[in-house]
């Protein structure tokens, strides 16, 4: 194939119809009501757009009386919509009581020993299988294992963990190799989630139903096609973005490297409709990153809550399904009216669309992408903002109406803010410098260190339970509504660096210089 033919292929491939990407038409046709009952969507937009207008009406009447008795949510003098900061929740002297105690009782043990531990209890390195096969492993194989993982977790490399722990650099590299891929790494990770979902403790934190995403940003100190430039995070270096998705229990279940200046928007369904544990995700928030009109529209489609923080909502992005405003007092905020005729005329695209995310037949980063990369003026696009808007306003009014919503969702991404600092304590080797090149090896290293992650989340609320049955047992007073306030993403009693020796008497029995090497550093 001439490189003229090569380069017309991708151009194809690259400015394709996003609707190529869906289930095929002709199937479809057998497909639709099936879809259709799975996910209890109507075959007719206007049903739908009746339900919805019934929702947007008593969100209205709600934030009608919000409005007037509420000085949290207010209109000022100019008509702009004013929302009061969240008040941090005063700990009652139990709860700091509590966590003082949990901090004393906790034992102090290496990284290494955590990891170990965990695995007994959760068996996830089962899950991390030889690529050919191959069931014999021999007796120091775990070993090596546990070494490969926190190589990658802590950014210490191969190399550098062979000669701190004493062990071949070879033969790590080839359980490397062959045992650390995305496939045995997911396996290994949901071990982990699905233990942490079923300890009594993680439930105080949350059901297993609420969950949320965010991108931390890390440096590279290689050459790496994903890594870009970013003043603003990485000076005049590059970096790239380990995106995660974090359960209220605190787990991890999912894990994507992506380029720094993509908007997480485009990522945000991948990890929940390809979640395979336990937890039933039924809602989700982040930061004002990652909302988007399609997004609005995708996750209302496929039965699921979506629950940004919106920052800036003095700016009118509230849409009414028809002209009419029983509240005139409220008028301001609304910018216009939602377009309906996109809507009902693309009803049966949208649920293409729903239907193919559905059912594995894209993946939601790669659709949203060709979408909105498509050079043409897209029918399909404006139908799923059109709709998205409409969500978004229905959205947008409960979160006005509700202080204990708007908390709901800071705390959620709270949560994930701790777990980003816990990774920056493991990733601790070489300044945070990312030091892989390879797309498949930066994929490998994030998931380790969402695997070590999630290790110390799990070891943390198994002891945090130990604690608050000895503590019982002691006659102590304990109030369960003080639990909420226990997180298992902490660190102070970890040692992830190792152990030194110091041998005085075998360096002091050196009558010359050390040997030089032979070869270099491995």
């Amino acid at each position: 194939m001439g490189t003229e033919t090569l380069f017309q292929d991708h151009q194809r491939r690259r400015y394709a119809n996003p609707e190529s990407y869906l289930i095929e038409k002709d199937k479809w046709l057998n497909l639709r009501p099936i879809v259709a009952q799975m996910l209890q969507l109507p075959l007719k937009g206007k049903k739908r757009l009746q339900q919805q207008q019934k929702e947007l009406d008593v969100q209205l009447d709600k934030l009608h009386q919000t409005i007037q008795d509420n000085d949290q949510v207010r209109l000022d003098e100019e008509d702009e919509l004013v929302i009061s900061p969240l008040q941090a929740e005063d700990l009652s002297p139990s709860a700091k009581n509590l966590q003082q105690l949990v901090g004393k009782r906790l034992p102090c043990l290496d990284l290494s020993d955590l990891l170990i531990e965990i695995d007994q209890l959760t068996g996830f390195s089962y899950g991390l299988t030889h690529a050919g096969g191959n069931p014999s492993s021999p007796s120091d194989f775990k070993q090596y294992l546990y070494a490969a993982i926190l190589a990658q977790a802590t950014n210490l490399g191969l190399s550098r963990m062979a000669t701190i722990a004493n062990l071949s650099y070879d033969r790590l590299v080839w359980v490397t190799n062959w045992y650390l891929r995305e496939e045995t790494l997911f396996e290994a990770n949901t071990a982990i989630v699905n233990f942490q979902y079923h300890q009594w403790l993680s439930h105080f934190w949350g059901g297993g139903t609420l969950s949320s995403s965010d991108g931390q940003r890390f440096p590279v100190a290689v050459k790496n096609r994903q890594a870009v430039s970013l003043p603003r995070y990485f000076g005049y270096g590059k970096g790239l973005t380990f995106y995660t998705w974090t359960s209220d229990q605190h787990s991890c279940y999912g894990n994507k490297v992506i380029p720094s200046t993509m908007r997480d928007a485009a990522y945000l369904l991948d990890a929940i409709l390809d979640n395979e544990t336990e937890l039933s995700i039924l809602e989700h928030t982040t930061d004002t990153a990652g909302y988007t009109d399609v997004m609005f529209a995708l996750f209302d489609l496929l039965g699921l809550q979506f629950s940004p923080r919106l920052r800036a909502l003095k700016s009118k992005c509230l849409y009414l399904l028809n002209k009419e405003m029983k509240y005139p007092n409220l008028k301001p905020l609304f910018k216009g009216k939602i377009q309906s005729d996109y809507i009902l005329e693309r009803w049966d695209d949208l649920l293409r669309v729903t239907g193919s995310l559905k059912l594995g037949w894209v993946t939601s980063s790669l659709f949203i992408g060709k979408l909105q990369s498509f050079p043409q003026q897209n029918a399909l696009l404006r139908a799923l903002q059109e709709y998205g808007r409409l969500v978004k306003t229905i959205f947008i009014l409960r979160y006005l109406n509700s202080e204990d919503y708007r908390r709901k969702i800071n705390t959620q991404l709270n949560k994930g803010e701790k777990l980003h600092d816990l990774r920056r304590f493991l990733f601790f080797a070489h300044l945070g410098f990312i030091r892989q090149q390879q797309d498949e090896n930066l994929a490998n290293q994030s998931a380790c260190l969402t695997l070590v992650t999630n290790a110390v989340v799990a070891w943390n609320t198994v002891y945090l339970q130990a604690v608050i049955e000895h503590l019982k047992a002691e006659q102590f007073p304990i109030d369960e509504a003080d639990f909420v306030h226990l997180s298992p993403a902490r660190y102070e009693h970890i040692n992830p660096y190792g152990r030194y020796e110091f041998d005085m008497t075998k360096t002091f029995s050196l009558q010359a210089l050390r040997p030089l090497r032979n070869s270099s550093f491995q």
